[in-house]
């Protein structure tokens, strides 16, 4: 998994319709940036060091995958792209849009164009008391201090009031509250595994993966398929099984659902494939004989990307045993799991074409295939 950052970010409008200003710059950030975690109350200030319109200003705390070099240039492309344009005066003026990386999780940074904490922070009380609504306890890393203690040692008199409207955070468009259990499926290397950490992380669910490394017979079959085929797929039955049964009997009350990067029928698709006819038919009634006792997902999501595109993950992740897997192979797995979807009247299913996206590298990607889960 990539690393999360993160990331406390001061917003101030004092030019146009400033509260549309601070919410377009959110909309924004959460697009190209990360996740918002939280968004603290919008206070009018007057200006400070200048005069000019009363600011509007706010907080957020967000997570990234970005490096603070990165975050800092988008957020200066989400400025230009607001309509804030950059003089060369010296001292301060008016701004549509002005965005500051506060934190940047404990790191303290000095180059020349990036300083974390912001250096004049601690003198700000338009950016300290938004900050303390959602960070009291937050230490300065250079000044040993929490925001609580810095806003109170604060020597700004400026006068702060909180307005009645808050702002919307544009995660709670995605609203997974209808599913208790969702199961997440693919062909090797479609990102099963990636989007079910990053849906985890982002919503606040339980997490249940696939223990497939744990699994001796795995690279023998990829040595010699015909021989350890059967006995791959009854180990693979038994633990999936066991596992699911296992994982989905914990109650877990501080999670708001379930998300698994698969589901035991994954089973019965690659055996129709691997095994001889009447190994096949032995192991369908051994299947369904475990299958029918199991809790079934509300929601079955089925990432689809064409062959090109698996070979290229499965070449990037490295595994030795996958590397000679057949093209022929792969497209047998994606049409076993297609024609098993369709003939299945009862689930939920999702089927969502993501060959043309990599939601890893790409979060507008992620974006819509958050969308594709959501939407109606």
């Amino acid at each position: 998994m990539v690393d999360s950052h993160v990331v406390y970010i001061s917003l101030g409008s004092n030019k146009g319709d400033r509260l549309k200003n601070l919410q377009d710059a959110i909309n924004l950030i959460y697009v190209k940036i990360g996740k918002i975690d939280i968004i603290s109350k919008v206070y009018n200030s007057p200006a400070f060091g200048f005069e000019s319109a009363d600011f509007l200003n706010t907080c957020v705390r967000i997570e990234t995958q970005f490096k603070a070099k990165e975050v800092l240039k988008k957020l200066l492309a989400i400025e230009k792209r607001l309509g804030r344009v950059r003089t060369k005066n010296s001292g301060y003026e008016a701004r549509i849009i002005d965005l500051d990386i506060i934190f940047f999780n404990d790191e303290i940074i000095e180059t020349k164009t990036l300083n974390v904490p912001h250096p004049e922070m601690y003198k700000r009380k338009f950016v300290l008391q938004p900050l303390h609504d959602i960070a009291p306890k937050v230490i300065h890393p250079k000044m040993n201090k929490d925001i609580t203690a810095l806003l109170e040692n604060c020597n700004d008199t400026s006068q702060l009031e909180p307005i009645n409207i808050w702002l919307k955070n544009p995660s709670r468009k995605y609203d997974f509250s209808k599913y208790s259990y969702i199961a997440i499926e693919g062909n090797i290397g479609a990102g099963k595994t990636s989007l079910a950490n990053k849906i985890a992380q982002d919503f606040n669910a339980k997490l249940i993966l696939e223990r497939f490394a744990d699994n001796p017979f795995l690279p023998k079959f990829y040595e010699d398929a015909q021989r350890y085929a059967f006995t791959l797929e009854m180990s693979f039955l038994a633990d999936r099984y066991q596992q699911i049964s296992d994982d989905l009997s914990q109650l877990d009350l501080f999670k708001d659902f379930i998300v698994s990067d698969y589901d035991v029928f994954k089973s019965l698709i690659f055996s129709k494939i691997t095994l001889h006819e009447d190994e096949f038919k032995l192991y369908r009634k051994l299947f369904y004989l475990m299958y029918k006792d199991l809790r079934k997902p509300d929601l079955y999501i089925y990432l689809y990307q064409n062959t090109e595109r698996l070979q290229e993950n499965i070449k990037k992740r490295g595994r030795d045993y996958e590397q000679n897997i057949a093209n022929d192979y792969l497209e047998k797995i994606n049409t076993g799991y297609l024609d098993f979807l369709k003939s299945q009247p009862d689930f939920n299913v999702k089927i969502i074409d993501i060959s043309d996206k990599d939601f890893v590298a790409n979060r507008e990607d992620y974006l819509h295939v958050l969308d594709a889960i959501c939407g109606e």
